[in-house]
């Protein structure tokens, strides 16, 4: 069963969270995230992606990035742009995007938890993508970056959430540039903390890596060194967990994530639509974006114009990985017929999340940057579940949640 515990939060005061809120670390590029720190120096950037402070040709990845994110972090607490809740508390962590809202528990989740399974995962992780998390951790000793759960619903659980929210006023509540709205409340009460980690011990079998396997995996690593190194010395110490926010499933969408492809693999226009024929029933559809409307149904978009292909049968098997539509893609398209072999290292594919539209997959294409590019169903909630439990792992690139939780709301210390 799962195991989370409260923790005293690092977070700023209500009057600033919004201008200390960043997009997760991952999602933007370097200038990206320097454009949006302009003028802001309690932005959490500073922390994430403290590469913005320093000259522009700083690799990244150097310990003086690291340095300057402990720096800065430090700075922070001694300004009061942050500060440390006296004691530990869960939190309620509401976001509405278009209307649609998702509420989620922050908490510190158990890393044994994350080691023994407890926690499951459906995508592999880069070795490099880890040491990057692990340096930042060990250098800051703060996990300042949110791993997203997902666990399937629990009535006893969900009705103490909502009746925190309409008993007691929120944190935070602002709505950022790009129109999410972000609340967040405290929960301190002994009674109803303790309630709901004796409920998530008793009635959650398990959680699952919605988004965040580099973080959570790095967090599983540096306590392993500390271990290592006899700084563990007591179970409840702040390493042994890692910073989560646990969503029901049934709150949860997860959006598209298309693909585009530079060429086709040396085959003319009519070569590729023919070879498609023998996996898909091809149909052309027109020159106005057309969305896949259910499993197993993608389109295409090809010098100008859109196309459905549907999937035959035998082009795909009833097992978790086999029913996907990314396998499928994977399988008889990017594999079978362009040529792509790993999704992963190979320099002729990328990827473009929902939340950007098919726009975006024309503008990719008409540009001349790429040759043509996919629409994909989204995966579902009970797909991503269902991988998880049999021990697979996903496609690369299977997944886009939205909206995203902001780091620098909440930050756990590991020490």
């Amino acid at each position: 069963m799962a195991i989370i515990k409260p923790f005293k939060g690092l977070r700023p005061p209500a009057a600033i969270a919004a201008k200390v809120a960043a997009r997760p670390y991952d999602v933007l590029s370097s200038a990206e995230a320097k454009q949006e720190a302009a003028g802001n120096p309690v932005s959490f950037y500073h922390v994430s992606k403290s590469e913005i402070d320093l000259p522009e040709n700083t690799d990244v990845h150097s310990q003086q990035v690291y340095e300057q994110a402990a720096a800065n972090l430090h700075k922070f607490v001694s300004e009061g742009t942050l500060f440390q809740d006296d004691q530990p508390c869960y939190y309620i962590y509401k976001l509405v995007m278009n209307g649609r809202a998702q509420t989620g528990l922050v908490c510190a989740s158990s890393v044994a938890d994350y080691n023994n399974g407890i926690i499951k995962k459906h995508e592999f992780t880069r070795p490099d993508k880890e040491l990057d998390r692990i340096n930042h951790i060990k250098t800051t000793l703060a996990q300042t970056g949110n791993v997203f759960l997902a666990y399937n619903d629990v009535p006893a659980i969900n009705a103490i959430i909502d009746q925190w929210q309409a008993q007691h006023p929120p944190i935070y509540d602002f709505t950022a540039e790009d129109g999410i709205t972000h609340t967040v409340w405290s929960v301190d009460a002994p009674a109803a903390v303790n309630s709901i980690t004796t409920l998530f011990a008793d009635k959650v079998p398990a959680t699952y890596i919605a988004d965040g396997h580099h973080r959570a995996a790095s967090a599983s690593l540096v306590q392993k060194e500390f271990q290592q190194n006899g700084k563990v010395t007591d179970i409840d110490q702040p390493v042994n967990y890692f910073l989560t926010t646990i969503f029901p499933a049934s709150q949860l969408a997860i959006m598209d994530y298309n693909r585009v492809v530079k060429d086709l693999n040396g085959l003319s226009k009519e070569a590729f639509l023919s070879q498609l024929d023998y996996s898909f029933n091809v149909e052309e559809v027109g020159h106005l974006p057309q969305a896949p409307s259910m499993l197993h149904e993608f389109t295409m978009y090809l010098d100008g114009r859109w196309y459905r292909l549907v999937a035959e049968e035998g082009t795909f098997t009833t097992d978790p990985i086999g029913v996907l539509d990314v396998t499928i893609l994977s399988n008889n398209i990017l594999d079978k017929i362009l040529g792509i072999k790993d999704q992963r290292t190979d320099k002729r594919i990328d990827f473009v999340g929902g939340i950007r539209g098919l726009q975006e997959l024309v503008k990719r294409v008409d540009s001349g940057e790429m040759k043509v590019a996919f629409a994909l169903y989204p995966v579902t909630i009970q797909q991503l579940f269902d991988i998880a439990d049999s021990g697979n792992v996903m496609p690369p690139k299977s997944t886009w949640f939205e909206p995203k939780l902001r780091d620098g709301l909440i930050t756990h210390l590991i020490k």
